[in-house]
């Protein structure tokens, strides 16, 4: 799978500073996000309601880098679409974001979630290559 090299810089991490689009296409907005890799394939979550899902749902192409746990970029984007999860891959990433986390995000997460009614959904970046185009923003028919 050509994507596995291009995802091999995020082996070591668990946060990755994800970049989608404003409508325009052209302004990007930055949100750290915590990362699993499940084989070739990187999984990450972001809330249901929140203005991240609603950008990658306008816009299915991101950005996604290595980062700091503050957010501060350290690696190359990787370019990709993402693709939401459902049923039980959604389940298995979630189990696989979990782990080494017993008490943050097995315990606290799950129960914050509850408390606030937050949804979370989770997504598999799938890695493009450069015929993706310059412009970030590529509208895919639906």
């Amino acid at each position: 799978m050509p994507g596995t090299a291009l995802l091999h810089q995020f082996r070591h991490q668990r946060i990755a500073l994800l970049t989608t689009y404003l409508n325009n296409g052209k302004t990007p907005v930055h949100t750290p996000v915590s990362i699993a890799l499940d084989g070739d394939r990187l999984l990450f979550r972001v809330g249901k309601d929140s203005s991240t899902a609603a950008r990658m749902t306008e816009n299915p192409l991101v950005d996604l880098r290595t980062c700091t746990f503050r957010g501060e970029p350290t690696g190359a984007p990787v370019r990709g679409r993402v693709r939401p999860l459902s049923g039980e891959e959604a389940h298995r990433a979630a189990r696989l974001l979990a782990r080494g986390h017993l008490i943050t995000r097995r315990w606290m997460l799950p129960l914050s979630y509850r408390m606030l009614r937050y949804e979370p959904v989770h997504y598999e970046l799938l890695p493009v290559g450069d015929d993706a185009g310059d412009n970030p923003v590529e509208k895919v028919a639906g």
